[in-house]
């Protein structure tokens, strides 16, 4: 729990279902935020084809013996003070942070599970290429920490589907955690970045010369 809170309020680093999204021979890797941001292939984007269908979400999770689906289990991981699970994995109460807007929320029903790198972009970026299986394990990958993130409804739509170019957290403070979480899930899993997205990206690093990235490439 003390991890959770640490994680919750502070800085950052980047279901493992029966599909495996990360290697046990895969070795976490740290580098200054400028340098992950560099490491990023930058390429154009497409989103011909894109059908939100393609990546099965949300599955049984990381625990298909819990009765809670991918969602459910990362509000539980999650949650500053822990809700009650009811039948069917019903959960009441507990209290979160929303580090995007930095407030407390209160009701699990007021949060969005937020993937870092949107479904849509992940296509625009590399996934249009994949197959099922690795987009579904990409659409509920608990294999990192920072890949699912629990968020208000209010930031997490008016987000959308949009990249750095086009939409960074509300709360200025929270920008460096969220460009190093963008860039350490594009490289978790090897997705692209076009000229505009890495250009917003350079800009925030510029303005962030302690944080760093942490990541574990996905199998």
């Amino acid at each position: 729990m003390l991890t959770t809170v640490l994680r919750g309020l502070a800085a950052v680093s980047v279901a493992v279902l029966p599909l495996t999204a990360s290697s046990p021979a895969s070795a976490a890797q740290t580098l200054p935020l400028a340098e992950a941001v560099d490491r990023l292939p930058v390429e154009a984007e497409s989103r011909d084809g894109y059908d939100r269908d393609a990546f099965r979400h949300w599955n049984t999770g990381d625990d298909p013996s819990d009765g809670c689906n991918t969602r459910a289990e990362v509000l539980l991981d999650e949650a500053v003070e822990p809700p009650t699970v009811g039948p069917r994995c019903r959960l009441s109460g507990g209290r979160w942070w929303s580090y995007y807007d930095q407030v407390w929320v209160t009701s699990a029903s007021g949060l969005d599970i937020d993937h870092m790198v949107p479904l849509a972009e992940s296509w625009d970026s590399g996934a249009s290429a994949w197959t099922a299986r690795r987009r579904e394990a990409y659409a509920n990958d608990q294999g990192s920490a920072t890949s699912l993130v629990a968020v208000t409804a209010r930031s997490n739509r008016s987000k959308s589907d949009q990249d750095p170019a086009q939409w960074l957290p509300p709360a200025a403070g929270a920008h460096c955690r969220y460009a190093a979480e963008w860039a350490g899930t594009k490289l978790r899993w090897s997705l692209a970045a076009d000229e505009s997205e890495v250009a917003a990206l350079r800009e925030t690093a510029a303005d962030c010369p302690d944080q760093t990235v942490t990541y574990v490439p996905a199998a």
